[in-house]
């Protein structure tokens, strides 16, 4: 009973700190369903943070996280990269939309997702000194091109994203601190690769950290994921663990 207890009391603390609202923008000549929430007893200029989507597009997953950041005190505003009745029905339109951006020239991919940074950073209350891109997935992979494009950033954060760069001087251009975390046992994500992202940070001068959880294959943050054997599972540890670490990160983007 206290245990349900509880939780209604956790549900009822995000839903009641943080005002959210769908918000129609454009990528390009494209419509877009973004989704926006701040605090509720918001006070001058706070941190603005841009959620990104796995490869399945926007979901109820996407908007909790924007509901459980503005709970944190910050603004949120969920991509939508694929834009408006753009839903993969499965993995296979899942896979040939998101690498229809990911292979090659990522210019589409940037463009993209730096029309949802505009729309955060004119959204009433974002401190412009203090916005921090994350993602899951696909979205972790377009968090980072973000960042690699120059983009003014406090922060970028991945959650076991694709850290392959078809440019990899593209590196120095990461304005901000990043956070990579990353299954260890990730298939999709490789060892080879994982190398070669450290040498693009470290030759860059970047300010990284890359924490790899034992155990945790691709998608360990995506309650829904259930294919250990396919390499995508979700993982309770390496899900708290992971949040907490971007708590912290935030905690030192707000202070800063």
């Amino acid at each position: 009973m206290m245990k349900k207890l509880l939780l209604v009391a956790a549900l009822f603390y995000v839903q009641s700190s943080a005002a959210a609202t769908l918000h129609l923008y454009k990528n390009g000549d494209q419509e877009a369903e973004g989704y926006v929430a701040s605090p509720k007893l918001l006070k001058g200029s706070v941190p603005g943070v841009l959620v990104v989507h796995d490869w399945m597009g926007p979901s109820e997953f996407t908007k909790k996280k924007v509901d459980e950041i503005a709970a944190l005190g910050y603004v949120a505003f969920a991509a939508d990269i694929y834009g408006k009745g753009s839903h993969p029905k499965d993995g296979k339109e899942a896979g040939a939309l998101a690498g229809k951006y990911k292979a090659g020239d990522r210019a589409e991919l940037r463009a993209r997702v730096l029309a949802a940074y505009n729309e955060l950073k004119n959204t009433k209350g974002v401190d412009p000194k203090k916005i921090v891109v994350i993602g899951y997935c696909f979205g972790g992979t377009t968090a980072l091109e973000l960042a690699r494009a120059g983009t003014e950033l406090a922060g970028v954060v991945s959650f076991h994203g694709s850290l392959s760069n078809p440019n990899p001087a593209s590196a120095k251009n990461i304005k901000g601190r990043a956070l990579i975390l990353h299954g260890a046992l990730d298939p999709h994500v490789p060892a080879d690769e994982v190398a070669a992202f450290q040498k693009e940070m470290n030759d860059a001068g970047v300010d990284y950290q890359l924490i790899a959880y034992s155990g945790a294959v691709h998608a360990f943050a995506i309650p829904t994921a259930n294919d250990f054997k396919a390499g995508a599972a979700y993982n309770a540890v390496a899900d708290r663990r992971s949040w907490n670490e971007f708590k912290n990160f935030m905690g030192e983007v707000a202070k800063q």
